[in-house]
């Protein structure tokens, strides 16, 4: 077998803290949902299950810092309802500032010292990528990484892994496949981070276009991580001719994008991957009148949106992030995002019973079919050996100045 078991659990008490708020009710209802008996004492656990995670919580990429906060937030509820099979969710978060250097560093640390028995929900694609081979050759799963690199779909060269969200060039594809129905004419000006997530979508883009894609795209620019400004792109990307303007930035970049292309005048269609499309890390510093009219996907429920105010999904995860995560912007849809990853993280483990090894954690990783509260209606997390990223739908989305309104169907993405 590819995974070699992890040492055997040993029995210990572990200590818990309670909160004085429960969240009761609502926190009642996720946990059953998931399988969670809420009665199993958290001073009877036999062992813990150590998670290992890197995240960028410093650097130029640190908004998506409140990912692994939410995260901890997420399995810190659990153990207070008692953990998963009477086990403590033990985890260890490393910020590797979106290094490369570092994530090697951390990730050695978190698996040489700190013994994790799997990583989940490392972020970046360049940083996941630093650790791939490493993580393979020592037998360590990796589970539902932060990045959408299609890459990752060949399991035969790229073995324990498992992705979440949808990838970088589904996606891509989803928007010139709009593009071509609605502005078969279009121009298209592309920036994109010059690494594999920026040529991840571009590649999604051309393919998406077909035999139309040289004519369609009239200007190909990069950015490198750690640049101070995107301006001067932005204002050749303008004088390209551009009309349409697809973004292919992380948030600090998205942000400069949507206020350099007001500060000039420019108007082109503006379409913004998913991963830049909170409102509250982007659109809100950059100026949500300036953001009007741009066009993005989704898979995930915004907390934001008034036609889920009486949503339940919703309704549990403000409830938690009041509770567990306070000091966390219940509006940040990557706050949602990591709620529901975080939630699958837990499925996998409750399907282990009591086989928690890295082989099983595998196996349940790749047999999943499961719907989660905060995932858009009709969108479920399904995966199998040859389908490893857990989510395969999205939705168009269109900003309204104040929220995102999503139109037309669910959308099946392509591989």
């Amino acid at each position: 077998m590819w995974y070699r078991r992890h040492q055997t659990f040993t029995a210990r008490q572990i200590p818990f803290s309670r909160r004085d708020r429960c969240g009761a009710l609502s926190s009642l209802v996720l946990l059953l949902a998931l399988g969670i008996s809420p009665t199993a004492s958290a001073q009877t656990l036999s062992g813990e299950i150590k998670i290992g995670n890197t995240m960028p919580y410093s650097g130029p990429a640190s908004a998506y810092g409140t990912i692994g906060r939410a995260e901890a937030a997420y399995f810190k509820m659990l153990n207070e309802k008692g953990g998963i099979d009477n086990r403590r969710i033990n985890f260890l978060s490393r910020d590797d500032a979106y290094s490369p250097a570092k994530t090697v560093e951390q990730t050695r640390r978190l698996v040489e010292s700190d013994e994790v028995l799997l990583m989940f929900g490392a972020f970046g694609t360049a940083t996941v990528s630093a650790v791939q081979k490493y993580l393979a050759d020592l037998k360590v799963p990796q589970l539902f990484f932060v990045t959408g690199a299609s890459k990752w779909e060949d399991r035969r060269n790229f073995p324990g892994m498992a992705g979440w969200q949808p990838t970088y060039r589904a996606e891509a594809i989803v928007y010139a496949r709009y593009l071509l129905r609605t502005k078969p004419d279009a121009k298209i000006g592309v920036l994109y981070q010059n690494d594999d997530y920026g040529k991840d979508y571009l590649q999604g883009m051309r393919d998406g276009l077909g035999a139309k894609a040289n004519d369609m795209i009239v200007k190909e620019l990069t950015y490198q991580v750690g640049d101070p400004t995107i301006d001067s792109q932005i204002v050749t990307l303008k004088a390209s001719g551009a009309d349409v303007f697809f973004d292919v930035t992380t948030a600090k970049y998205a942000a400069q994008a949507v206020r350099k292309t007001d500060e000039i005048g420019w108007k082109p269609l503006h379409i913004l991957n998913s991963i830049s499309s909170s409102v509250a890390t982007v659109l809100r510093p950059a100026g949500l009148d300036k953001s009007i009219g741009i066009v993005s996907a989704a898979y995930s429920k915004d907390p934001t949106d008034p036609q889920f105010k009486d949503d339940q999904g919703v309704r549990e995860y403000l409830v938690f992030m009041h509770d567990y995560y306070p000091e966390g912007d219940p509006a940040n849809v990557n706050n949602a995002i990591a709620y529901s990853r975080a939630m699958t993280l837990a499925q996998v483990l409750i399907q282990c019973g009591h086989d928690v090894t890295r082989e099983n954690i595998m196996h349940q990783a790749d047999n999943l079919d499961v719907e989660l509260p905060m995932l858009l209606p009709g969108i479920k997390i399904k995966t199998s050996p040859e389908r490893p990223f857990a989510i395969t739908q999205m939705q168009l989305q269109r900003f309204s100045g104040s929220t995102w309104d999503r139109f037309g169907e669910l959308i099946e993405l392509q591989r």
